[in-house]
């Protein structure tokens, strides 16, 4: 394990079994850049870790897999593929603190896995990295940002997934990472009533989109590039956020068809108009949403605009109103106690 970027709190020693605990960051999907591949790689993702919401495992060793709390089926499925393709032992107690809400755009399948993964190779004292066990689980298809918000957290740009004979199956390269500004904040956008698309559907979604052009994809290159990552670095929000905004619009006009419009829940598409309305530039949807996001440079703006959007959208019950930080520090790491082998 990578003890640069996943933080230890605590060592376990004796001969006892480690109860660990494992929180997982969610994290925002802002996009592909190149869905063609004309170039040999397709693909390539920005993402930014959050600070909340977060997936939380409690793991310890039992005589039986067992799993209780939400999303505990995906738990056991995710023991269970890891200890069949990790050559792990599978008799661990896992409980679910919390758990991501499910096909949301917020990684709450990668997260899981990742998490009860890493919490059943560090139970039985095998040093598998995130990659490996990614990997193994099947995660990191397209994009490595679960990845990389699980090992170091930031914004991270991945590579995307090389094409053509010998590519392989690796998750794609992180080739920048950089930290969210402390000041900064998202309003995250919530509807509880929708989700994205997923599993089967998802796949089914990718391959009926329309050809991307390669001056679409160049274009998306240059403003993460030459824009966004730039902007960043020197915690410039107005031409961060502008060149997020734009990158969202033109993948939501590519994906319309597939989700029905630029976003995927008409009552976030609202929210998003009214906080554009509202001057904000960096507004868009993570992944297939439902989740829509604000990128706002000032803390009390933020959190005036989040109470503001609260009240406005009060009758839309399903719509829900969250001021986060970005998180910069990956999965956090918390050795519980030794307990006595059974």
């Amino acid at each position: 394990m990578n003890k640069t970027t996943l933080k230890i709190e605590a060592a376990c020693g004796g001969e006892g079994d480690a109860a660990v605990r494992i929180t997982a960051p969610g994290r925002l999907h802002l996009g592909f850049l190149d869905l063609a591949g004309t170039l040999g790689r397709r693909f390539g993702s920005l993402g930014i870790t959050l600070e909340r919401p977060a997936t939380v495992v409690r793991m310890s060793r039992a005589e039986h897999l067992e799993a209780t709390g939400p999303d505990a089926e995906r738990a056991v499925a995710a023991v269970e593929k890891a200890a069949r393709r990790l050559g792990l032992n599978a008799g661990v107690k896992v409980v679910v603190e919390t758990a991501l809400p499910p096909h949301s755009g917020l990684g709450s399948g990668t997260q899981l896995g990742l998490a009860v993964a890493t919490g059943l190779a560090l139970i039985d004292r095998k040093p598998f990295t995130p990659r490996e066990i990614g990997a193994a689980l099947g995660r990191g298809a397209r994009s490595s940002i679960g990845i990389g918000a699980f090992t170091e957290g930031g914004v991270i740009l991945d590579g995307g997934k090389a094409i053509g004979e010998g590519a392989g199956d690796a998750p794609p390269p992180i080739i920048s990472r950089l930290p969210f500004p402390e000041r900064w904040r998202i309003i995250l956008v919530y509807d509880h009533s929708n989700r994205g698309l997923s599993g089967p559907e998802e796949t089914a979604a990718m391959d009926g989109l329309p050809p991307f052009a390669d001056t679409l994809a160049g274009h998306m290159a240059r403003l993460a590039v030459m824009v966004a990552l730039p902007a960043l670095a020197n915690a410039d929000v107005r031409h961060f956020g502008e060149a997020v905004g734009e990158m969202q619009r033109l993948l939501g006009d590519h994906y319309a068809g597939a989700q029905g419009g630029r976003y995927t829940s008409p009552a976030v598409a609202e929210a998003m108009d009214w906080l554009e309305a509202k001057g904000v530039k960096g507004v868009g949807q993570s992944s297939w949403g439902p989740t829509g996001f604000a990128i706002i440079g000032d803390p009390d703006e933020a959190e005036r605009l989040t109470g503001e959007a609260r009240a406005r959208f009060q009758a839309q019950p399903a719509l829900a109103f969250e001021c986060v930080r970005g998180s910069n520090a990956g999965a956090r790491i918390e050795w519980l106690a030794c307990v006595e082998q059974r």
